[in-house]
C-alpha cells in the first residue's frame, strides 16, 4: 500500500505540474489563484510522495492541511463559478486538458489523499485561522500589480483582474469588498470542514 500512496501522490504531482506548464511560457499567468495554489500542491506531493516511498519525512500536518484546504476551494471554484473550458483554446495532454488537470484532476485526487493515505487528528484548532493567510496576501497582490501594470493581463484585453469576482474595475471598491467579503465566509467555513473531517477521520491512515 506504500507504493500505491507513494504513486498516487507522485501523480498528483505530474498533474500539477502539467497544469502550470503553460505559465512558465506566459509569466501573466501566474496571478491566476489556482495556477500559484496548483504549483504549490505539486511541490508538496512531490515531497509526500518521495518521502512514502523512501520512507523520509513527510510534510507537516500544517502543510499538508493547508494544501488540501485550497485543493477544495481549487475544485469548488472550477465546478462552480468558471466557465467550461474551449478544447480549441486549452492545450491538451494525453487527451486530458490541462486546466482540468491542474482544476479538478489534481484537487480531487489531493482531497482523496487526504482522506486515505494520510494519518488524522493532528491539526490544531488554530491551523484554522493561519491557512487563511494566503488569502488576503493574494488580494494584495492582485491590487497591487493591477494598480502598477494595469494592462498586463491574463483576462481579455489585458485587464489585469483574473477573475470577474474580484474585478475592481468592473465591481467598484464597495462590490469589491462584498465580493471578498463572501469569498471570505467561504473560506473560513471550508477551512472549519476540513479541520472537522480530519477530526472526524480515525486516528490511523485508512489505507497503509
Amino acid at each position: 500500500m506504500r507504493f500505491i500512496a507513494a504513486l498516487w501522490r507522485l501523480a498528483i504531482a505530474g498533474f500539477c505540474f502539467v497544469g502550470t506548464y503553460e505559465a512558465w511560457s506566459k509569466p501573466q499567468y501566474w496571478v491566476y489563484f489556482t495556477f500559484q495554489t496548483g504549483l504549490v500542491l505539486g511541490v508538496v506531493m512531490l515531497w509526500a510522495g518521495a518521502a512514502t516511498l523512501l520512507k523520509g519525512i513527510q510534510p507537516p500536518a500544517w502543510l499538508k492541511g493547508c494544501v488540501t484546504l485550497y485543493a477544495v476551494v481549487t475544485a469548488l471554484v472550477a465546478f462552480l463559478l468558471m466557465p467550461p473550458d474551449d478544447p480549441a483554446y486549452v492545450p491538451q495532454v494525453i487527451g486530458i486538458m490541462t486546466n482540468t488537470m491542474l482544476h479538478k484532476i489534481g484537487p480531487i485526487m489531493a482531497v482523496i489523499d487526504f482522506v486515505l493515505f494520510d494519518p488524522h487528528r493532528r491539526f490544531r484548532w488554530h491551523y484554522m485561522l493561519s491557512w487563511l493567510i494566503y488569502f488576503p496576501v493574494y488580494l494584495t497582490f492582485v491590487l497591487i500589480r493591477a494598480a502598477l501594470w494595469p494592462n498586463s493581463g491574463p483576462a481579455a484585453g489585458g485587464n489585469p483582474y483574473p477573475y470577474a469576482f474580484i474585478d475592481l474595475k468592473v465591481l467598484g471598491w464597495q462590490g469589491f469588498g462584498v465580493s471578498c467579503g463572501k469569498l471570505a465566509l467561504a473560506f473560513v467555513a471550508l477551512a472549519f470542514a476540513v479541520w472537522l473531517l480530519d477530526r472526524a477521520l480515525p486516528k490511523k491512515v485508512l489505507l497503509g
